[in-house]
Formats: structure tokens, C-alpha cells, sequence
């Protein structure tokens, strides 16, 4: 049971390292991440709001990352729930002060990237589950052998490209973040020596599973 508590534990400090890089990265102030921009340019063309169009792509993702083979687990949903609400908190601190020059925003979205990256390392390594869009980055670094800085550069790329023909706003960190996001995450997952591929992730079935087993023990 201690072993899980840890895991837990582990799982949220992720989610708000993550949050705390994605502020970061917000704060820099160069321009939206790939998939924000891609949420503006769905909520444009569908006429919803940003939020309501990162749900619509969360659900899609998710479905793809099922139809891939990759375990939906607890760490899916708490990723959904979480790393907003983690967000919020962090800006509403007003702890990251906002650049208004590249001179201090370029520095500030490379530190993010980096914290990002190793928010990704700490959740995604206990195995509880992926978030929709690293869930994805996951699954088809396993189906294709290709290294995590390659299929993440990809995936970045691709929503950027889509974000923007739908007419989201993309600017100088949008496409820092496009390039270098799959580097980073390469570079710190080589860091603790982690090999994503390696990690088979307990699905919120077998976690059901495993909280009746500790029940019945009780």
C-alpha cells in the first residue's frame, strides 16, 4: 500500500511540475503552444470557446490512443482534471512574473520546456496512465520505433500546421516549443535513464482491481 501512496504521490508532483513548466512557458509571453493553437483555430471555425474545443480534442486523442493500444488509466483522467487546476493556481500566485522583452521571454520558455519535460518524466514513469497527448506521443514512439524527440516533434508540428490553417495564432515561442519540446523530453528521459517503451501502464480497470484487493484485505 506504500508503494501506491507513493505512486500517487509521485503522479500529482508530475502534473504540477507540468503545470509549473506550461506557466512558465505561458509567461514568456512569445505566442501559444502548438495545441493551443490548434484549440483556437477548432474554437474559431466551430464557434466554441478554447476550452471547450481542448475537451473535443481530448476526447478525440484519447479514442486514438485507445484504437493504438495504449492503457487509459486513473493518471488519464487525473491529468484532465488536474494539470488545469494546477495551472490556475500557479497564475493566479502571479509567482511567474510575465517578460515583456524576448531577452527575458526566450530564457523563460527554455527553463519551461526543461520543467515541463520533467513533470512528463515523473507522471508518465509510475505507470498510472498518460495524458491524452502524451498518451499519444507514447503509444506511436512504441507502434513506429522512433525516438520520443522525432514522434513529438511530429506530433507539435502537425497540430501547428492545422491550428494555424484553421486560423489560431502562432508566434515566435510557438514555434520554439514546436521544435524543441520532443528534445527536451528526449534529453531529460535520457537524464534518469527511462525508457518509455518500457513502461506498461495499469488501466482504471485493473486499478479497480487493485483497490478491492487492499479493501478486502482491511
Amino acid at each position: 500500500m506504500k508503494n501506491e501512496i507513493l505512486k500517487y504521490i509521485k503522479l500529482f508532483f508530475g502534473f504540477f511540475v507540468c503545470s509549473l513548466g506550461i506557466v512558465i512557458i505561458i509567461r514568456s509571453n512569445l505566442g501559444f503552444s502548438p495545441w493551443d493553437v490548434l484549440h483556437q483555430g477548432i474554437s474559431k471555425v466551430g464557434n466554441i470557446t478554447i476550452g471547450q474545443a481542448s475537451i473535443l480534442i481530448g476526447i478525440l486523442v484519447i479514442t486514438l490512443d485507445i484504437f493504438l493500444g495504449e492503457q487509459i488509466g486513473s493518471g488519464t483522467i487525473f491529468n484532465i482534471i488536474f494539470l488545469g487546476s494546477f495551472m490556475d493556481l500557479i497564475l493566479f500566485s502571479n509567482l511567474i512574473p510575465l517578460s515583456h522583452s524576448p531577452l527575458s521571454g526566450v530564457p523563460m520558455m527554455f527553463i519551461g520546456l526543461f520543467i515541463l519535460a520533467i513533470g512528463g518524466y515523473l507522471y508518465i514513469s509510475t505507470g498510472l496512465g498518460c495524458g491524452p497527448r502524451d498518451a499519444l506521443m507514447v503509444a506511436l514512439t512504441k507502434k513506429t520505433g522512433f525516438s520520443i524527440m522525432f514522434i513529438r516533434n511530429i506530433i507539435e508540428i502537425t497540430v501547428l500546421v492545422i491550428g494555424y490553417f484553421l486560423g489560431g495564432y502562432a508566434g515566435v515561442g510557438t514555434i520554439i516549443t514546436a521544435v524543441f519540446t520532443g528534445s527536451f523530453i528526449q534529453y531529460v528521459f535520457k537524464m534518469f535513464n527511462f525508457d518509455v517503451k518500457s513502461v506498461t501502464h495499469r488501466n482504471i480497470k485493473d486499478e479497480i482491481i487493485l483497490l478491492k484487493a487492499y479493501i478486502l484485505k482491511k
